[in-house]
């Protein structure tokens, strides 16, 4: 039954999840943002709401190994599977503009995360500032799609003598009703799934006496990450190259900041000791991945890619061996003296 409320949990969170990224990327396109904009803010919200979602229930309900274990999970996931297994088929450009400086946001909000968890447990002010991060990293993503938008506008009157010509197909692509309503269901499916998964893996978890950090790092991460990995895989098919990298430095940024900065504010969230001696550092390696990457403008290839996936089963595979059956989750707790 467990297995059941788990996978019907994720079909729930992809679907709701594909109607919010669907509605909002309208919206955006309605507006004329541009798509490296879209991906490392619309998008990557979108996708990392699940993330949210099951975070803060699993938080509420008791689950702090879940919690954190599915964002440092995700985090893993998003730049070795999630970047690594569409570059299998078709090579990634990652030439986006403005995607160097978004890459040190990502390996900076990373570092300061691992900093925070090591003050642990996370509290409503380590939850303050990381979500303030999030909002300076949202300013200066606008201000750039404000100037970037300005300038889009001139090439179209340059172009076709007007600003009206291309911005008619696209309003007739993306109706009101349509961004509305898609937004409006993902938005009430996403706590359902949420606490169906949550539910799931926490009873899986005491079934076979693994650690619900395990399975949050595991199973959980890799079912909330397969937003990021269905609209990667339809972007490099497409050959969109700004919305693979964007959305997924965007969503390690949201789910950094902002999932585990509004969770730490409505309650305090311990971090397991496995987490802090090795995850929190795999993590941090795969954030550090993106540099080459993003700094000497390289397209992700295939050979690469292979070496990126193959890591990320060598992970998973570690994770399950070295959790401890049976064994309670330990976590770094704080004497009451010292209030968070």
């Amino acid at each position: 039954m467990s297995y059941i409320v788990l996978v019907s949990g994720f079909v729930l969170l992809i679907g709701s999840g594909d109607l919010l990224v669907r509605g909002a990327t309208a919206l955006a396109l309605r507006l004329g943002i541009p798509t490296l904009i879209v991906g490392l803010t619309v998008v990557a919200f979108g996708t990392s709401a699940p993330e949210l979602m099951v975070s803060m229930r699993a938080a509420l309900d008791g689950a702090p190994g879940i919690a954190i274990g599915n964002v440092v999970g995700s985090n893993i996931a998003n730049i070795l599977l999630v970047l690594g297994f569409p570059a299998l088929f078709y090579a990634t450009d990652c030439c986006a503009p403005h995607v160097r400086r978004n890459a040190v946001f990502m390996i900076g909000a990373t570092v300061v995360f691992v900093v925070l968890c090591f003050l642990g447990p996370l509290s409503f002010w380590h939850g303050a500032l990381l979500f303030f991060l999030i909002v300076v990293f949202l300013i200066v993503s606008g201000l750039s799609a404000s100037k970037q938008m300005a300038e889009n506008q001139e090439k179209r009157k340059a172009s076709d003598g007007g600003p009206d010509g291309p911005l008619r197909m696209e309003s007739a692509q993306t109706a009101w009703p349509f961004i509305v309503g898609f937004t409006v269901l993902g938005l009430i499916g996403l706590p359902f799934g949420a606490g169906m998964v949550v539910d799931g893996a926490s009873a899986i978890a005491r079934g076979f006496g693994i650690e619900e950090a395990a399975i949050g790092l595991t199973l959980v991460a890799f079912g909330t990450s397969l937003p990021e990995l269905t609209t990667t895989l339809i972007a490099v098919l497409r050959r969109h190259g700004g919305i693979v990298i964007g959305s997924v430095i965007g969503s390690n940024l949201f789910n950094l900041l902002a999932v585990m900065g509004l969770t730490a504010m409505v309650t305090p969230v311990p971090v397991p000791v496995h987490i802090l001696e090795v995850d929190l550092w795999v993590m941090l390696a795969a954030a550090l991945v993106v540099v080459p990457i993003t700094f000497l403008k390289l397209p992700i290839t295939r050979v690469p890619a292979i070496f990126m996936v193959l890591a990320y089963g060598l992970y998973i595979a570690f994770v399950f061996t070295s959790s401890s059956p049976g064994q309670p989750v330990k976590t770094v707790k704080v004497s009451m003296s010292n209030p968070q």
